[in-house]
């Protein structure tokens, strides 16, 4: 920890560190977070509770950071809400690396969307239609982040969508996109391009 805290701050990133989950917890509810990066053996809950604590409420990326290397252990980490999952020994121009692309992928292009009866404020992390708000998980909200009125295939959105899409079921992402038309109660702003992806278009 001590040694991550030195590395992120000299690339100019402002650090929280703290050595149990209670506190870390605290933190990310009184302060404005843009990534979490958390091991999962700790002296009080283990960082697989803290990652599900943290979803109960926020959308920020979170990286697991481990020493705990199987399978199983990984899948568990991307299933409840992780971004990505590095494990140790790592290198720290690969961590650098992935904080990078997980802010990256976490800012929308434009943090306020307003298309025909929706409003879609990324910032605030608020959504509606025609005034009713809409909840809608991580995943949905990573998909309607992506550029509308372009075609993405089905392997980039993946790759955007889950950290390691090779952990994804086939059908993980024709789910999604079902889940988020019923949820906008869809007329038809996301596009099926047959054989290719989706593209959210700008007219239904």
């Amino acid at each position: 920890a001590d040694l991550l805290e030195v590395y992120l701050k000299n690339e100019n990133y402002t650090v929280y560190k703290f050595y149990n989950g209670t506190d870390a917890l605290k933190c990310v509810e009184e302060t404005e977070i843009d990534l979490a990066i958390l091991d999962i053996m700790l002296p009080d809950i283990d960082g697989f509770s803290l990652c599900r604590k943290i979803r109960e409420k926020f959308y920020f990326p979170i990286i697991m950071l481990t020493a705990k290397v199987e399978d199983m252990d990984k899948i568990t980490g991307l299933t409840i809400g992780a971004d990505d999952y590095i494990t140790k020994p790592f290198s720290l121009a690969v961590l650098r690396a992935r904080v990078a692309n997980q802010l990256r992928r976490s800012r929308p292009a434009a943090s306020l969307w307003q298309i025909g009866l929706y409003r879609f404020d990324f910032e605030a992390m608020e959504f509606s239609r025609e005034g009713r708000p809409i909840a809608l998980s991580p995943t949905e909200q990573k998909l309607l982040v992506e550029n509308r009125g372009r075609t993405l295939p089905r392997e980039r959105l993946l790759d955007r969508i889950w950290a390691d899409a090779a952990f994804v079921e086939p059908n993980a992402l024709s789910v999604t996109v079902k889940r988020l038309r019923d949820k906008l109660e869809d007329p038809g702003y996301i596009k099926t391009v047959y054989g290719v992806g989706y593209s959210w278009a700008v007219e239904p």
